[in-house]
């Protein structure tokens, strides 16, 4: 894999204080039950879906879900309706229906925007879209902020996109067409419309092992390979807090475009990585081994060396997007500890099968022979 990372490779309770700044508390200190909505939310069985779907009901609103019934059967709550169907072509079940708020988490190719918006337009009266801030068109810059250039797609068609055409293009056109998706919603619900632009999603239920390589392989022990300097800056959101906030977020009606990351302050891979080994009382022991020998070695930022990008080249700001417009909105942030043991321990309650093999980062025979030929170099 090239060196060229992030976009190559994915190209996929708030506080007391979030809570103030959302207007939630009443002066004497007690929260407000939120006015009920219908909330439609298109996926809900992946990754964050689940968790919108558990604080939506938590905080009384009524949730219909639309999947192809396919991911994770029979976990939804009972008070939750679900209709079966496809973003291919198959929307017969949610027509004629009414919804105050729609969710589209999975969407990354503009025709499903299009072709759901055609049938909800009229029955719904906000539409929210989980984006990415892959959308940006320029990385190599620090302090990325939601009014920054977008990428541009350069194909013939793009509404004959689909994700087989992302995965052919080894990502590169996920950027490109879910920024095209965007417009695509904002065209259809004018004025409606919020998009929330994630950077890196961790947690529980995280199938993709971008960050879940690091406690998992902490825990094991002995010495790790850390990449490039500690104060290289990383950033990334447990699903959890993206899911609460964007629930949040519905609540106050809220439209417009955020970015989505954390933390709220520059963090070091260094501290992340020595935050995961407290939070999981490993014995491990690091060695920072530098990026130029990463290079040479072949082990590529973010998908050898999960949520780490180094900070120089076309992606230097993946680690440092400006999240302020968020944070004015109240997005908050549990501990780093509670999300290293809660992904170990997820982890480590699935099948013995999907635990014999991480989806990212180094296999513990290429970390070794990587960290001979580095002890071999500094001799």
């Amino acid at each position: 894999m090239t060196p060229t990372t992030r976009r190559n490779f994915i190209k996929v309770s708030a506080a007391a204080g979030g809570a103030l700044g959302l207007g939630l508390f009443s002066e004497a200190g007690a929260e407000e039950k939120p006015k009920p909505m219908r909330i439609l939310i298109l996926g809900g069985t992946g990754f964050t879906g689940p968790f919108q779907v558990q604080d939506a009901l938590a905080r009384g609103h009524k949730v219909t879900v639309f999947n192809r019934g396919k991911t994770h059967p029979g976990e939804l709550p009972k008070e939750v309706e679900q209709l079966i169907g496809d973003r291919n072509g198959q929307l017969d079940a949610l027509k004629n229906r009414k919804w105050d708020v729609v969710i589209d988490n999975p969407t990354s190719v503009p025709v499903w925007v299009r072709d759901v918006a055609q049938v909800l337009k009229g029955n719904v009266e906000r539409y929210i879209f989980i984006s990415t801030i892959s959308v940006y068109a320029d990385t190599s810059k620090t302090g990325i902020d939601e009014d920054a250039p977008l990428a541009k797609y350069n194909g013939p068609d793009a509404m004959k996109e689909s994700r087989d055409s992302i995965l052919a293009s080894k990502y590169l056109l996920y950027g490109p067409l879910k920024a095209l998706a965007e417009q695509e919603a904002e065209k259809w619900f004018p004025k409606k419309t919020l998009i929330i632009r994630p950077g890196l999603i961790v947690g529980p239920r995280d199938e993709t092992d971008r960050f879940t390589y690091w406690p998992v392989r902490i825990d094991r022990g002995g010495e790790v390979m850390a990449p490039g300097d500690p104060s290289d800056p990383v950033q990334f959101i447990d699903g959890r807090d993206l899911a609460e906030w964007v629930i949040r977020m519905v609540e106050q009606r809220e439209t417009g475009v955020y970015n989505a990351t954390g933390p709220a302050k520059t963090l070091g891979v260094g501290a992340m990585l020595e935050g995961i080994k407290a939070a999981n009382k490993s014995n491990a022991s690091f060695t920072w081994v530098n990026t130029d020998f990463l290079e040479a070695q072949k082990v590529a930022p973010w998908s050898d060396m999960p949520v780490w990008v180094p900070p120089r080249g076309e992606e230097a700001g993946m680690g440092r997007i400006s999240i302020q417009r968020a944070l004015t909105k109240g997005l908050t942030f549990r501990p780093l500890a509670d999300t290293a043991r809660d992904t170990l321990a997820w982890f480590k309650s699935q099948p013995a099968e999907r635990q014999a093999k991480l989806k990212a980062g180094l296999s513990p025979e290429r970390e070794a022979e990587v960290l001979a030929a580095w002890h071999k170099q500094v001799k």
